[in-house]
Parts: structure tokens; C-alpha cells; sequence
């Protein structure tokens, strides 16, 4: 059977004639390889020599010789100039400073030549942080004033009001025993990547009747300076209020109280930070419309911002808007409609949830345009895309089914020197963190530039992202990336995605030893995950063949072949799209730490840390399940820390809301093991040298039932899901 012409061969060969391109196509490239391997052997293929001239065809060079970094670096730093923080900027859901940023883009999309404008309006809880300013004496006697970063609770001062301070350690129910925090702030240290998140220490300190909490960073983020605040998303209740203070301002603090003989110190607090409910943002496109105007390519990126913003999002609007304004005047003319669109309150726009962030994009595909679902071939999401850190490649996550795809594509992309040296790096699949999850179970195929772990530890979400960290190679390296992969995207009939990375993942973490253990025979889930990676192969290979001949056509300009490919494909545009949709619904669900993973995986992880655990305590050993496997069960390492109350409520607050505030959580965890007591009265024995462990191994065991019964009806639910993807992977 001959193999199809891969459309990275089309794209390389279309500055030369058609007839001389290889029939052949480049492998499949594994995740490690990278687009330099790729593009060393698509280049050997086609005979065509290095340099980039010979990979860009005259549509991508006219393109990308329109690309204006200058101009979207001065569009970014004209967006953190909007601000409800004089100090600090925040520009956050709902607040004067978002709705005016949105204005501002609108009347941007207008001026660079975008048609049909639009604002579309959203429900959120909304956000404006004013102000926050302290001030208290130091262990010298002289006055010390200290700005304060927010997070998203209602606090008003009603102007300068003193206030008593205290420390806390970490504020875990532990640190605030014996400690009288009556409205009182209480000084804590927080590290929110290798332990906990603001919101728990806030609520224990609520509980304890305290006025809020003054979070000082102790590592994790805003590790570049000691001066460095941090904003985060509360993920907790506006009511238990909480502030960011650097380490440099907590330190001089912390000394105040240290020379106090009651350890506590008077401050003065003026603060204005304001939680409404039910209020409204919007969502700014535009578009460059398309011979088709029902299919829809969508590049995407988030406005609101903490502090400045400059690359987390400004920068990312930015690039947005340059590859729309290069594209606009290079005089290109689309297949598809190209639509650009800036979200609102990514960071955060819903109070009180666990999945209070990605508002703007969830309400956007969800009850604005639910007809994106459909209809959508793809979107390109973006994420702090101005900024070099040394990275050998250039990380971009997506789908499952788009991984090939865009390894192939990257192999096209310009070099800029001093950036990147090894191309283009692809993960997947899509993850919570950003818009693209969203978008993704929505029915959308998407993708992000992946979020750079050492800008998270350094400068994320903190005051110092700002302009300083800029990379000019870096940004131009990804204008000329997502520009050219939008236009790849324009030149395919049909979405091109392959089911067989995803169907491929999932047999590969089917336990078949513990599963069999567990009572359940994973041959069933096997067989069906085989049959729908066949019929995922195939389909695959109508997709290319599909892809192939239009592109060819559209590459010539042959707008009659063109026509007569979207003819012989058929409906194949929308049931690919369904596939996809159906495969984000039936095998996308979440762990209690956001993680997306396949439904079996839930109840397999629980099961391998809950059955050594039993094992241990049945031969005397309480430590090594406390140290190393009982916090690995659902939430419960927040077991150790917290209070009963505190536990209880961030655990209804998943298992009892309605949708609309659970958003694109809502579904998604499937069920809970509460083993609080079990963790608290097994820490006490083991203190006590107690060994006599039989009342928490019948709890454990009781548990262990419970998950091998979940285990069971996943994976009855996922056989049928898989049965029903075969069909529909035939059928196309």
C-alpha cells in the first residue's frame, strides 16, 4: 500500500514544483526527538538543500516577512500600562482596569484590519485589588512602609486602621494551636509549589477568627528576589482574606515581633480589595474571514493579569496580535476563518471553587459560541511566549492527536539565533493550566507553548514580570512558529489529528497485575483499546490522504481541486471533530491536583498506595505509610496539616456545587477516599510506639473495596467508550 505524502513534505516542496516532491513521508518522531532530527531527515528526502529559503514557500515567506516584533513588543508594554493598582498593576475579571484593556484590544483588532470586531460579554465573579499599603516600626523604632500584593478576597480597611500581627509558621492548624488570632493578621511563610496553596492556611486562620493572612513566599515562586510579592488564584472563599508580602518586608517583620515580649507588633493597614458576584467581562475577536466561513481556526490568548503581566499575558496578546496584523498585510486570503481572540479573566473569575481560573475561555465555548464545537478545526492558545531561559527546545503541549502534526511542521520553522538550538519539543496532552484545557474538552483540538518551569520559580505571578525579561530571539522565533502553523492549519480539509498517540497512552498505563489483583479482568480494556488504535491508524491514514490532496491544491491556487477535495472528503470535517469530543468526554478526568489522566488511572494510584499500606501496617510499620503513601490517596495529604474543617470544606466544595461553578472541573474527579482519621490516629500511634493498627487496616481494606468497585465501573465505562470510538474511527 503506497504511504501518503505527509504535509510536511507539501510544505517543503511548494517553492519547488509539485511533481518533484518525494512520495515518502518522515516517520513518526518520538516525544524526545526534536524538530532539528526531524527537519535533517524531511530535508534529506526532498533533496532540497539548508537553507530556510528552500522550506518556505512564497505564501509563509510573504507572511513571515510581515511579522513586526517591534510592533507587538510596544503593544505589550502598552497593555501593562492599564491597571487598578497604581502601584503594582493587576488587571484582573471584571475590574475598570480589564474592561478597559478590552476596549483597548477591540479598538486595536480595528485599526491592524480585523473584521466583525466583537466584545463578547460574560458572567463572572469579579475582582479589583485598589490598594494594600502597611506600615509598622521596626526593631530600631523607625517607621517601615511595605506595599502588599492580593488574592482574590473582600477586604476593606475604610482607610489607615491598626491592626495586631502575629506569626505563624505555616499556619497549619499545628502553628495556630494555643495562639490567639482574634482580628488579628497573622504572618505566615508559604510555599505554594512544594506544599500547599494560600487558600488553606487563609481558611484556618478564618476559622480561628483571624482578620487575614500576610503570606510571605518560602520558595516555590517569586524566587528571583527577596523583594518579590506573589499573586495566585485563592481557589477558596473571598471571605477569608489573604495578602502577599515579600521575604525582604516579612523578615523586617518578623524582627519587629521577635524584640516585642508578647511577639506580636501593631501595624497599620490601609486596604481595598473588592470580590462582587455575578458581574461581567468580555471576550474581545476578530476576525480574518475565509472562503469558509464555517470552519474556524482560533488563536487565543488571556488580557487580565497580575501585577504587569508582561509575559503572562500581555506578551502573549501581543503575538497574538502581530501574527493577525502580518497576516492582514501580506494580503493573504484564508481558506478557513482565521478568528483571533483575547480572553477574559483567565487568572481568575470564579469565587470559592477549586476551578476558579480559564473563565473567559470556558464561558466562551461553553455558553457564548457552543457552536465552535463543530466547527473549530483547531486553536493555537498562548502563554508567556517573550521570554529565554536557555531551553534547548521550544516546549508547545498539545492534544494527543495533534503531536505528529505539528513535530512534522515544526521542521519548517526559521532558526533564530541564540534561541532554541533544538527546535521545536511537543508534550502532551493538554493540561488545566492554561486556556487550552477548555478549549480541549469543549470539542477543540488546541495547543500552548509550554509554560517554562524556571520562569514559574523565578518571576511567575509576581511583580518583576515585567519588560526586563524579554527576549527579542525568542519572541520572533515563536511569531514565525504559530504563524506558520496557523497557516498549516489553513491548509488542511479536516483537523489533523491522529487517535493513535492517545489510544497508544492508554494501553500503556493498563496495570494489568494490579487491575487482576483488584478483582477486574484487564483483557477486556486491553482488546478495546487495541481495536480503537486500529481503527485510529486507519482513520489516520483518510486523514492524510484527505489533507493531502487539498493541500495540494491549495498550495497551486486550484481553488475547482480544492473544492473537489472538501467534496470527497464529506462530512469528514465534522466527524473527526466528533471523534475528538467524544474521547475528551469519555477518557479525560482529573486528579485532586488538577492533573488530567485517564478515568482507570484514578482508582489504579489509589489502589497501589492504599493495598502497600495495609501491607506495611499489617507488619508493624505506621511510618513508612504516613511518609510515603497514604497522602498519595486523593486529597488526603492535606489530611496531615489541616483541620477536619478545613479538609472537609475544600473537599465538598468539588464533590457538592453545581457545574456552573465547578466549570471545566465539573465531572471530573470521580469520587473521594477520606482517610483523615485513619492518617490522624495512625500519626498518634506511631508517636506513642503503639502498634496495634487493626481498627485502620479494616478502614483501609473498607477502602480498598470501594476503589476496586470504581475500578470495575470505569473500566466498564471506558470499554464502551473505546467500542464507540472503534465505531466511529471505522466509519470515517
Amino acid at each position: 500500500m503506497k504511504k501518503p505524502i505527509s504535509i510536511l513534505s507539501l510544505l517543503l516542496c511548494a517553492a519547488m514544483t509539485l511533481t518533484a516532491c518525494s512520495d515518502g513521508t518522515a516517520e513518526s518522531v518520538s516525544e524526545s526527538q526534536t524538530s532539528s532530527q526531524v527537519q535533517s531527515e524531511a530535508q534529506t528526502e526532498v533533496e532540497a538543500p539548508a537553507a530556510e529559503q528552500t522550506n518556505l514557500d512564497e505564501t509563509q515567506q510573504s507572511i513571515l516577512e510581515k511579522l513586526d516584533v517591534e510592533y507587538s513588543y510596544d503593544l505589550a508594554v502598552k497593555l501593562t500600562e492599564i491597571k487598578s493598582n497604581k502601584d503594582l498593576g493587576y488587571r484582573t475579571a471584571g475590574s475598570p482596569a480589564e474592561l478597559a484593556a478590552g476596549d483597548m484590544l477591540a479598538a486595536e483588532m480595528e485599526a491592524i484590519g480585523l473584521k466583525e470586531v466583537t466584545k463578547d460579554e460574560i458572567t463572572l465573579d469579579t475582582w479589583t485589588f485598589d490598594h494594600a499599603d502597611l506600615s509598622f516600626q521596626k526593631e530600631d523604632g523607625t517607621e517601615h512602609k511595605v506595599i502588599l500584593g492580593g488574592y482574590q478576597t473582600q477586604f476593606d480597611t475604610g482607610g489607615p486602621k491598626e491592626f495586631t500581627v502575629v506569626y505563624a509558621g505555616q499556619g497549619t492548624e499545628a502553628d495556630l494551636a494555643g495562639k490567639d488570632v482574634t482580628g488579628k493578621l497573622v504572618l505566615i511563610d508559604i510555599n505554594q509549589r512544594d506544599n500547599w496553596w494560600v487558600t488553606y492556611p487563609a481558611y484556618e486562620a478564618h476559622l480561628a477568627g483571624a482578620a487575614a493572612i500576610l503570606a510571605t513566599q518560602d520558595g516555590g515562586y517569586s524566587e528571583i528576589s527577596g523583594d518579590a510579592l506573589n499573586a495566585q488564584d485563592i481557589c477558596g472563599s473571598a471571605e477569608a482574606p489573604a495578602f502577599s508580602i515579600s521575604r525582604t518586608d516579612a523578615d523586617l517583620l518578623k524582627k519587629a515581633l521577635e524584640v516585642s515580649p508578647e511577639g506580636e507588633a501593631t501595624v497599620t493597614l490601609d486596604a481595598l480589595s473588592t470580590v462582587g458576584f455575578d458581574g461581567k467581562s468580555y471576550n474581545i475577536t476578530g476576525v480574518i474571514p475565509g472562503r469558509l466561513s464555517d470552519q474556524i481556526i482560533v488563536m487565543s490568548a488571556h488580557y487580565d493579569a497580575y501585577f504587569d503581566g508582561f509575559q503572562d499575558d500581555c506578551a502573549a496578546i501581543a503575538l497574538m496580535m502581530g501574527i493577525a496584523k502580518a497576516m492582514v498585510d501580506s494580503g493573504y486570503q484564508p481558506e478557513k476563518t482565521l478568528l483571533f481572540c483575547a480572553f477574559a479573566a483567565e487568572e481568575w473569575g470564579v469565587s470559592n471553587t477549586r476551578y476558579d481560573w480559564s473563565t473567559g475561555a470556558y464561558n466562551q465555548v461553553f455558553h457564548v459560541h457552543p457552536e465552535w464545537s463543530g466547527k473549530v478545526m483547531a486553536n493555537i492558545n498562548f502563554e508567556l511566549p517573550g521570554y529565554y531561559l536557555g531551553d534547548a527546545t521550544n516546549k508547545m503541549r498539545t492534544s494527543y492527536e495533534l503531536k505528529g502534526f505539528i513535530e512534522e511542521l515544526s521542521a519548517v520553522v526559521p532558526e533564530v539565533e541564540g534561541v532554541y538550538p533544538d527546535g521545536v519539543e511537543v508534550i502532551v496532552p493538554t493540561q488545566t493550566w492554561s486556556d487550552d484545557f477548555s478549549m480541549s474538552i469543549a470539542g477543540i483540538p488546541a495547543s500552548v507553548n509550554n509554560l517554562g518551569d524556571e520562569f514559574a520559580r523565578l518571576y511567575y505571578h509576581s511583580q518583576l514580570d515585567n519588560s526586563d525579561t524579554y527576549s527579542e530571539p525568542a519572541f520572533r522565533y515563536n511569531h514565525n512558529l504559530y504563524a506558520l502553523l496557523m497557516l498549516a492549519y489553513d491548509r488542511c480539509a479536516v483537523s489533523p489529528l491522529d487517535f493513535t498517540t492517545r489510544l497508544a497512552t492508554l494501553e500503556e498505563t493498563i496495570d494489568a497485575e494490579l487491575m487482576t489483583g483488584s478483582g477486574v479482568d484487564p483483557a477486556p480494556l486491553q482488546a478495546a483499546a487495541a481495536a480503537a488504535k486500529e481503527a485510529a491508524a486507519t482513520a489516520a491514514d483518510r486523514v492524510r490522504e484527505v489533507n493531502e490532496a487539498y493541500a495540494t491544491a491549495v498550495i497551486a491556487g486550484d481553488t475547482t481541486a480544492a473544492d473537489a477535495a472538501l467534496a470527497e472528503a464529506g462530512t469528514l470535517y465534522g466527524d473527526v471533530l466528533a471523534v475528538f469530543k467524544a474521547a475528551e468526554d469519555g477518557l479525560v478526568r482529573l486528579t485532586w491536583e488538577d492533573v488530567s489522566l485517564f478515568p482507570h488511572e484514578l482508582p489504579l494510584n489509589n489502589l497501589s498506595a492504599l493495598n502497600a499500606s495495609v501491607g506495611l501496617l499489617e507488619s508493624g510499620d505506621a511510618v513508612t505509610p504516613l511518609d510515603e503513601y497514604l497522602y498519595l490517596v486523593d486529597n488526603n495529604w492535606y489530611a496531615y496539616d489541616w483541620s477536619r474543617e478545613t479538609y472537609r470544606y475544600f473537599t465538598d466544595y468539588v464533590l457538592d456545587q453545581p457545574a456552573d461553578r465547578l466549570m471545566w472541573g465539573a465531572g471530573r474527579v470521580v469520587g473521594h477516599v477520606d482517610l483523615f482519621d485513619v492518617i490522624r490516629s495512625l500519626g498518634e500511634k506511631a508517636e506513642q510506639g503503639s502498634t496495634d493498627f487493626a481498627e485502620e487496616i479494616t478502614a483501609l481494606n473498607t477502602a480498598v473495596e470501594s476503589q476496586n468497585q470504581l475500578l470495575k465501573t470505569l473500566v466498564d465505562e471506558e470499554i464502551a467508550v473505546l467500542n464507540s470510538l472503534t465505531e466511529f474511527l471505522n466509519a470515517i
